[in-house]
């Protein structure tokens, strides 16, 4: 079975935002859905299907992550992955005990948690990215000159542009400086290779709905050793890290996810990759005015963010949804905003172009046939709203 658009009529070009659910996901959901409706914490037998269940995803995310299986907790998202991480560490230790580094372009879900750490009276480092949203291992260097630094957060792949950060070598920086590393690997889980028993890595984040699994469920990667606070407070779940009831049908999902995406990522993200480059070599070859946004080569194979000079972003979006074609202006986090995107103010495009970038995000389940579609539809709107915008 191959995962369906969600509507045989429409272009669904935001995948970065959230994926479809796959069908044998959704197979291994239903049955804790519908007539298993125990709770894993019940020694019954019913309590015991529950808890199976559990056991068996906790596998299979350990699995994808190159981890072993006691090291992985499950969350509802990566929201509180991130948050789990990055507070869990510093009030442990608390703000006597040193600061945070993250880079400028991180996902809110990682920028808000620092942010409430600053105004707790942590000593929080942003550092600064090239202009393909790079950040410079000599930056991160020296930004750990400073005294008792805490943790390092760098998002792995960033969710507006692509751009893969070098987390290898982020990661034995940090090793080398006896600080701890958390990585956001929201959207590159499934998309670039992760292999936790190898990588230094000490805390990692996940979302199922990144990867064709339900939404409301996710998993935080902790290293053996490493000690967190929790953040919600109640009962024993997750070996008292993360209290409350277990989503176990969510749980099912996100183990049958990473198990559908190590046994076939790398087949669709060759796919995937041709069909990005087609789209923006098809938009090159009709439209003047387009700049790219990211790395051109290192980003991840699924994300295409293009400005398109002299129009506006929200308005091509809507022009586009009407013609049944959806995508993205950015963060789906940060829709509504009248801010430019703060990913591309940090790489330096200027507010007017950043004001008309769009987000093609592409999935297993985009054609040759919709991309094609995609650029002839995408140039009329483009024309079309630059001759509005001609002055008489």
């Amino acid at each position: 079975m191959n995962v369906k658009s969600p509507s045989a009529n429409r272009i669904y070009l935001d995948h970065n935002a959230t994926t479809p659910v796959h069908p044998r996901v959704l197979e291994a959901m239903l049955p804790y859905l519908r007539e298993n409706c125990g709770n894993a914490s019940s020694i019954h037998a019913e309590g015991r299907a529950a808890r199976s269940a559990i056991d068996r995803a906790r596998s299979q995310v350990a699995e994808l992550l190159g981890a072993e299986d006691d090291e992985i907790y499950f969350t509802s998202g990566g929201t509180e992955s991130n948050n789990l991480a990055i507070r869990g560490m510093a009030e442990l230790a608390g703000q006597e005990k040193g600061g945070l580094v993250t880079s400028s372009v991180e996902h809110h879900a990682v920028l808000r948690p620092m942010q409430h750490l600053a105004d707790q009276g942590f000593d929080i480092q942003f550092l600064p990215v090239d202009r393909y949203g790079s950040v410079s291992p000599e930056d991160l260097k020296r930004s750990l000159e400073a005294a008792n630094i805490l943790l390092v957060s760098i998002i792995a792949a960033n969710n507006e542009v692509g751009t893969v950060q070098p987390v290898e070598e982020l990661g034995n920086i940090c090793r080398r400086a006896d600080v701890l590393f958390h990585v956001d690997a929201i959207q590159a889980a499934g998309r670039l290779e992760i292999d936790l028993s190898s990588l230094p890595v000490d805390l990692l984040s996940i979302s199922a709905h990144k990867i064709y699994g339900p939404k409301g469920i996710g998993a935080l990667y902790v290293r053996r050793g490493v000690k967190l606070q929790p953040q919600l407070l109640g009962g024993s779940h997750e070996r008292r890290l993360r209290a409350g009831t277990e989503n176990v049908a969510g749980i099912a999902g996100l183990g049958a996810a990473c198990e559908l995406i190590k046994a076939e990522s790398d087949q669709h993200n060759r796919q995937i990759r041709l069909l990005r480059d087609s789209l923006w070599e098809g938009l090159r070859e009709k439209l003047d005015g387009l700049h790219l946004n990211g790395h051109p080569e290192n980003r991840l194979v699924n994300t295409l963010n293009v400005s398109f000079g002299g129009v506006e972003g929200e308005a091509l979006l809507l022009n586009l949804d009407l013609k049944g074609i959806a995508c993205s202006s950015g963060s789906a986090c940060a829709s509504g905003s009248l801010e430019p995107s703060h990913v591309l103010t940090a790489l330096g495009v200027s507010p007017e172009l950043a004001q008309s970038s769009v987000r093609f995000s592409l999935g297993w389940s985009n054609t040759a046939e919709q991309i094609k579609r995609t650029v002839e539809e995408t140039a009329r709107a483009v024309c079309r709203l630059r001759s509005m915008n001609t002055p008489l």
